[in-house]
């Protein structure tokens, strides 16, 4: 099993969340956070200069079967994409075991 973390921008969590749904990911964990990039370059809209590192982002958490894991980073990866600085990050760190505390199964069959 895998953990999935994505940081993406908050306006394209929409578009992310559905296209979960259609390949049939339909439990995650997702909040609103704050964060600084790399980018050192401002950007100037309609004469105000703004940071990039101050756009709304969300950041999104879940586990998948080893065997779903190409899979659904592919998806955030397209769902998320707008091609400008900015776009996020997806992260994945290996999870040693998974509870569901309702019927106490564990490993992949907590997950469906």
């Amino acid at each position: 099993m895998k953990k999935i973390e994505a940081v993406i921008r908050k306006s394209r969590f929409d578009e992310v969340k559905k296209a979960l749904h259609e390949t049939e990911v339909n439990f995650f964990s997702y909040w609103d956070v704050t964060g600084v990039g790399n980018e050192k370059q401002g950007h100037v809209y309609r004469g105000v200069s703004y940071s990039t590192s101050d756009i709304q982002r969300r950041k999104i958490s879940l586990v998948v079967s080893d065997e779903n894991v190409d899979s659904t980073v592919e998806t955030i990866l397209k769902a998320a994409h707008t091609g400008s600085v900015g776009d996020g990050k997806v992260f994945v760190s290996p999870v040693e075991e998974a509870y569901r505390i309702r019927t106490k199964e564990k490993g992949k069959d907590s997950l469906s």
